[in-house]
């Protein structure tokens, strides 16, 4: 996007990284999600809610979805709660973030490029240049999948240590009861 200061460049350029799903809002110049929201001003009254659609032409079929258009939508209310719409159904945001991972397409991605990125390329710190690259080699896709398999065997893992304590507990039960059917028995017995 080009031209003169003061013509609304970075105002289009956050509107696309908002509905791809940013969710910081000092990232849109805001300090809370509502300052998106319009508060009013002389000739306008202040709005509910905010909402931007962004519409991608998918004719050669980059995006892993089987529409040639493909319409993503983000709506924020006053009440603070969102929702997200793909080609007009509601969605998560998850499923926005992984239908745009490793296309060069998304909210931090190298194809919504600020002059703050172009620092990141250029400082020192290894750790924004190797996000930078990750995201231009197509891995980010496959690094998201690992963390959340990472994420479901640590609760596997978790649920297995519960499952452990439960059947000790059981089986102390169980001798106790065994315990008290032999006692049992015997008392019958005699």
């Amino acid at each position: 996007i080009v031209g003169p200061n003061g013509c609304g460049k970075t105002n289009v350029a956050e509107a696309v990284r908002w509905v791809l799903g940013e969710q910081n809002p000092r990232t849109l110049r805001g300090e809370r999600a509502e300052d998106i929201i319009l508060n009013g001003s002389r000739e306008r009254k202040p709005l509910g809610m905010a909402e931007v659609s962004l519409s991608i032409s998918n004719p050669s079929g980059i995006l892993p979805i089987d529409y040639s258009e493909v319409e993503i939508t983000r709506r924020l209310f006053r009440s603070g709660d969102s929702e997200y719409l793909l080609n007009r159904t509601n969605c998560r945001l998850k499923d926005i973030t992984s239908l745009f991972l490793d296309t060069g397409i998304g909210q931090s991605s190298y194809s919504v490029i600020e002059s703050r990125m172009i620092d990141a390329v250029l400082s020192d710190r290894a750790e924004d240049r190797r996000l930078l690259l990750e995201q231009a080699a197509g891995i980010t896709r496959y690094k998201t999948r690992r963390r959340a398999a990472q994420r479901k065997l640590d609760t596997t893992s978790q649920d297995l240590l519960r499952i452990g304590d439960v059947i000790k507990e059981v089986e102390a039960k169980v001798r106790s009861l065994n315990y008290q059917v032999g006692k049992a028995r015997r008392y019958k017995r005699y």
